[in-house]
């Protein structure tokens, strides 16, 4: 066989055992991460793991060689719809061969590598059924599988409103984005993807219910009491791409991206200073690294507080995290009002 490749998506494959059993079985001579979430639990994992801010498909139009994707869905049908959507942007004429942990077959899209499919499904556990992806999502349309009703529906990370059948279908005009069916709106949430741009549809993020249901083993403060202080508005997924070494603390703002930063947060060792209006939708759960402090606005919205405490905070300075967060607390008392505090 030539060198293999496994491309492990999302934190479930990490959090149920699947990426550190197939490492055992298969001794791939790389492992590659791709997704924010992901990442977060491949760095609990432990695995030798190269990370990869970019899709899937993106990746493996990039490299040669044996490729493997392997995902755990949240249910087997949108699994295979994940793998279904990847294998579609596939250039070059290049099949996949995709491991679905949820129900443990190992698809084989667009005529991919048999010999390869055959011999990592005898290997693991897996049976083999061969499939065309015949995905149909465009620029201007999105068809989001396997929902389950009640659930947030993202887009780009932003909660746009909730499942009310098992497809959510959503249209793009001019660079808007307009729901068509199978969803509750927020339209909290559709005013804010608004003001970032919604991209197109058959490249975006879209995603229904958590993004992770598992919280972080250790949750202990890493981070310098001294650093460089980052602001994320809305935007918890970039969140990466902000953190150094001398990095001493987030300031995040709205209730989702609070959570999600926190999160990340407490895998790393970073504390947050959160700003929320107390609309979370619980697409992952809560937990914070020693030194958090969480805030509600007791009036207005979280965009126009927090956009404000942000303005305050002096950008490319190295600031003392407990000092900033004791001279918000004093400067905005009687706006904002403490709900978390791991000082």
């Amino acid at each position: 066989m030539r060198p293999l490749t496994c491309i492990f998506h999302g934190p479930a494959v990490f959090d149920e055992g699947d990426a550190a059993r197939i490492n055992r079985i298969l001794d791939p001579d790389r492992l590659i991460v791709a997704g924010v979430m992901g990442r977060t639990a491949a760095i609990e994992s432990g695995l030798a793991i190269t990370p990869a801010d970019l899709p899937p498909s993106i990746v493996i139009n990039r490299m040669d060689g044996d490729i493997i994707l392997v995902n755990r869905g949240k249910t087997p049908e949108s699994g295979r719809c994940f793998g279904e959507i990847v294998a579609g942007r596939i250039t070059g004429g290049r099949g996949l061969v995709h491991i679905e942990c949820s129900d443990q077959t190992c698809y084989l899209w667009n005529e991919g590598d048999r010999e390869l499919a055959e011999h990592v499904a005898d290997r693991i556990g897996c049976r083999v059924i061969e499939i065309s992806s015949t995905c149909r999502n465009t620029p201007e349309k999105r068809i989001i599988h396997g929902c389950l009703p009640g659930e947030p529906v993202c887009v780009e990370g932003i909660t746009i409103g909730y499942a009310t059948a098992r497809e959510v279908i959503l249209s793009r005009d001019n660079g808007s984005l307009i729901p068509v069916s199978g969803i509750r709106v927020k339209p909290h949430g559709m005013e804010k993807l608004a003001a970032i741009g919604c991209p197109p549809l058959d490249r975006a993020w879209c995603k229904s219910g958590e993004i992770r249901s598992s919280l972080p083993e250790r949750t202990l403060r890493r981070a310098p009491g001294c650093g460089k202080i980052a602001v994320i508005d809305h935007a918890a997924l970039d969140i990466y791409r902000i953190i150094t070494p001398d990095l001493a603390g987030i300031v995040t703002i709205g209730d989702d991206t609070t959570a999600v930063c926190g999160h990340i947060g407490a895998v790393q060792g970073i504390p947050v200073f959160g700003i929320t209006d107390g609309d979370a939708d619980g697409i992952v759960p809560e937990t914070y690294a020693p030194g958090s402090v969480v805030a509600h606005v007791i009036s207005g919205t979280d965009d126009d507080v927090g956009r404000e405490i942000a303005g305050t905070i002096p950008r490319d300075e190295e600031l003392c995290w407990d000092r900033l967060v004791r001279d918000i607390l004093c400067t905005y008392s009687g706006t904002i009002r403490i709900v978390r505090d791991l000082r």
